[in-house]
């Protein structure tokens, strides 16, 4: 006989209930955005436009005399005849030629010397060991405190001038290259080595890549140095030169030709920085992105 048994379900009692989804919670983003540099803009020429403004009120009001702060007009007169070569000084493109050379002929100068020792620095102890104390010992130091001691070993000329900036310039491109040499991780020092690569090529491949953006910031930082100590290192005897032209003023009590000079180093140092952020986007475009 065939079988008629029938199978019979469980209760429901033992069928499990359907469980509710559970609601993820959301993630809480930050509220702190890192503002991007175009972001500024608009803020910096405004504050730059408030700011000449305040000034031709305050001076044209006479609240203050022309002695302390001249006019914006008084100024940009002075600057037109410099550029003009309507000044009874030289015009303004000498003094210009001649402080570009002092700074760059230094900053070069330091470039290639400071940035390799600084590399030598990071990889070697006895290097670092050997170069770090006397480093360390000057860095501090104003360009001031050592300009007599340079004049009386390298007289008046334009190793006096160019040697000062020199130095004003090599202590933070050395630094910087040395702190660059410990950005790159053990990880991708292990991972060139395991994948056969040589002591150079680790190197030239995986060290110096991760250093870069440390060097070019502390070029960003030399540089700035350099354009401060010009004025310090064209005290001593120099005929031309902004800062010559800025001090040689200064005796005269002749303020507008001291703003118009102080005006001009800055505006050319603000320009040689962005230049450099430039080259910095297009050396190193990954900053900031790891």
């Amino acid at each position: 006989m065939p079988d008629l048994t029938i199978a019979v379900p469980a209760p429901a009692s033992h069928v499990p209930a359907p469980t509710k989804p559970v609601k993820s919670k959301p993630q809480k983003t930050s509220r702190f955005k890192v503002p991007g540099e175009g972001s500024s803009v608009g803020i910096s020429v405004v504050t730059v436009v408030l700011l000449i403004v305040l000034w031709t009120a305050v001076t044209n009001l006479g609240l203050v005399k022309p002695l302390f702060l001249p006019t914006p007009q008084a100024v940009f007169q002075q600057f037109y005849e410099y550029l003009t070569g309507q000044a009874n000084d030289k015009p303004l493109w000498q003094h210009f030629m001649a402080s570009m050379l002092r700074v760059f002929s230094a900053f070069i100068l330091a470039c290639v010397t400071a940035i390799p020792l600084g590399i030598a620095m990071g990889m070697s102890r006895v290097v670092r060991g050997i170069f770090d104390p006397p480093l360390e010992f000057y860095r501090p130091l104003p360009p001031l405190a050592y300009l007599p001691l340079i004049i009386i070993w390298f007289g008046i000329d334009e190793t006096p001038k160019v040697l000062l900036i020199f130095l004003s310039c090599f202590a933070p491109l050395a630094l910087a290259a040395r702190s660059g040499m410990r950005s790159a991780s053990q990880e991708q020092i292990n991972a060139a080595y395991s994948m056969g690569a040589t002591y150079m090529q680790v190197i030239r491949h995986v060290i110096l890549p991760s250093a870069m953006p440390d060097i070019l910031i502390g070029m960003r930082i030399a540089i700035g140095f350099g354009w401060t100590t010009l004025v310090a290192a064209e005290m001593v005897a120099a005929n031309l030169g902004l800062g010559q032209m800025v001090l040689n003023a200064s005796n005269f009590l002749r303020t507008d030709i001291v703003i118009m000079g102080i005006i001009v180093i800055g505006v050319v140092a603000y320009l040689f920085d962005l230049l450099m952020r430039w080259v910095e986007r297009k050396v190193v475009p990954w900053k900031g992105r790891m």
